[in-house]
């Protein structure tokens, strides 16, 4: 396994539109299992192919929300692989979302708080759905970035302005204390 470079905004490559998983193959699941060794190491709870330079249809997504008796996370890895949303409830909530491709930058986004999906696991096998709460939402943040969308595409121009802005005075900082 390998930790992989996570593409960044503005990277154009984080707007391209993925394209579907042929078949479940021993490379595919070493990207999985990449994938999986890089969010853990990033820490986020999800990341989409395309984060890592790989313009699939693919997402791994960990919420790690239940802790062990030393209090350390659970894993439970999910995998989704060429998935869709099927439908989606009309009731939308506010989540404080953040990504790995828009560093230490977070802000509310208006999602449905219901919907059922349909997608194969790391094995090929079709799972179809409903999803609630963090699920839900992780899963709709990540798909998006199969779209070519980022979180901050949710936002008015002033707030992904302000954003943008904070991301590349948070860069020169790091970039600073790197020196």
């Amino acid at each position: 396994m390998a930790i992989l470079p996570i593409i960044e905004t503005p990277d154009p490559l984080l707007r391209q539109k993925s394209t579907p998983v042929e078949a479940v193959t021993d490379e595919i699941r070493t990207l999985i299992d990449d994938m999986f060794e890089t969010m853990y190491a990033a820490p986020g709870i999800g990341l989409a192919a395309i984060q890592v330079g790989v313009p699939k249809r693919l997402l791994v997504i960990d919420l790690q929300e239940e802790e062990d008796e030393d209090g350390k996370p659970v894993r439970q890895p999910l995998v989704f692989i060429n998935p869709e949303i099927l439908e989606e409830s009309d009731h939308f909530v506010p989540y404080n979302e953040g990504c790995l491709s828009v560093p230490e930058m977070y802000a509310e986004v208006d999602r449905p708080d219901r919907i059922r999906a349909r997608w194969l696991d790391r094995d090929g096998v079709s799972h179809e759905e409903e999803l609630t709460g963090l699920l839900a939402v992780c899963l709709q943040h990540e798909m998006d970035h199969l779209e070519g969308i980022l979180f901050i595409d949710h936002l008015s121009r002033l707030k992904r302005e302000m954003i943008l802005k904070k991301l590349a005075k948070y860069r020169k900082e790091k970039a600073k204390l790197a020196a």
